[in-house]
C-alpha cells in the first residue's frame, strides 16, 4: 500500500480474470484522428484523451466504452486530494455498505510506463492489485485529484522513491497538483482535458469508512468520439 500523510490508501483486490481476450481490436484510427472519452457524471461531464503511447490500456478502455462496459458503474472509492476510483463491474445498482473493489473483467493489462505520463491532475491511470509485474486491471481506473506538493516535499519524494521528478514536472505538481507518489507504479494512460472541477465536486462528497460516497457517484454514460488531432489541440490545448 501506499502512504500519503500517514493514511494507507489505495490496493485493489482483484479476484482472478475471465476471458475477455487482449486479442480482440480496436477500429484503427488515421492518423490525423484520435479518440475524445466522454464520462457522463451527476456533477458534470469529463472530456478526456487517451495517450498513444499506451496502445494496450488505450485499446482496452476504447473498447470496454463501446461495448457500455462503465455505463451505470460508480466511483465506488473517493479519497479527496488523491483520486477518484471506479470501473468496479459489481458497483452497477450495488447496495449502500456494500464491499467493492474487488470485481474484474477480462485479462490483466501489461504495464505501460512512461516517464512523460505523470499522475498531474486529471491524469487517468489503471488501478490494480499488487502482482510483482504491476501489471493493471482489466477494468478499473482512478482519475486523480491530487494536491499541491512543495519543492521540499517533492525533493523528498524524488529521494525516496530514488528517481528524478523533472522540472517541468515539479512545475505541474505545485502549481496544478497531483500524486507524484504514485509515479512508475501504475501506468498513467490518458489525461481529463475538460471537466477538472467535476474531480472536485465528486472528491469532496461525503465518505462512508471505506471510503464509498454516500450517496452514489454513477458514471451514467461513458462515450467514445473520433475527432482530428488537430481540433483536439485547438479547443483543448492538448498537445500531441
Amino acid at each position: 500500500m501506499f502512504q500519503q500523510t500517514g493514511i494507507s490508501l489505495f490496493l485493489l483486490l482483484l479476484a482472478g480474470s475471465t476471458a475477455f481476450g487482449q486479442e480482440r481490436k480496436v477500429r484503427k484510427l488515421p492518423a490525423k484522428k484520435d479518440y475524445l472519452i466522454t464520462i457522463q457524471t451527476g456533477k458534470g461531464d469529463m472530456l478526456l484523451v487517451l495517450s498513444e503511447k499506451t496502445p494496450l490500456h488505450r485499446a482496452n478502455f476504447v473498447r470496454l466504452a463501446e461495448e457500455g462496459f462503465y455505463d451505470g458503474l460508480l466511483f465506488h472509492r473517493v479519497i479527496e486530494n488523491f483520486m477518484i476510483q471506479g470501473g468496479d463491474p459489481e458497483s452497477k445498482n450495488a447496495k449502500q455498505g456494500a464491499l467493492l473493489g474487488g470485481g474484474t473483467y477480462g485479462e490483466r493489462i501489461p504495464a505501460e510506463f512512461v516517464p512523460e505520463l505523470f499522475h498531474r491532475k486529471g491524469a487517468l491511470a489503471a488501478a490494480r492489485d499488487n502482482n510483482p509485474q504491476k501489471a493493471s486491471s482489466g477494468c478499473q481506473f482512478y482519475i486523480v485529484q491530487g494536491r499541491k506538493w512543495t519543492d521540499a516535499e517533492l525533493k523528498t519524494q524524488a529521494a525516496r522513491a530514488g528517481r528524478e521528478i523533472t522540472a517541468a514536472q515539479q512545475e505541474v505538481y505545485r502549481t496544478a497538483g497531483g500524486a507524484p507518489h504514485l509515479d512508475g507504479a501504475y501506468t498513467v494512460f490518458g489525461q481529463v482535458v475538460e471537466g477538472l472541477e467535476v474531480i472536485d465536486k465528486i472528491a469532496a462528497g461525503k465518505v462512508d469508512e471505506r471510503s464509498r460516497p454516500e450517496e452514489d457517484e454513477a458514471m451514467k454514460k461513458v462515450s467514445v468520439a473520433v475527432w482530428k488531432k488537430k481540433k483536439i489541440t485547438k479547443k483543448f490545448n492538448y498537445n500531441y
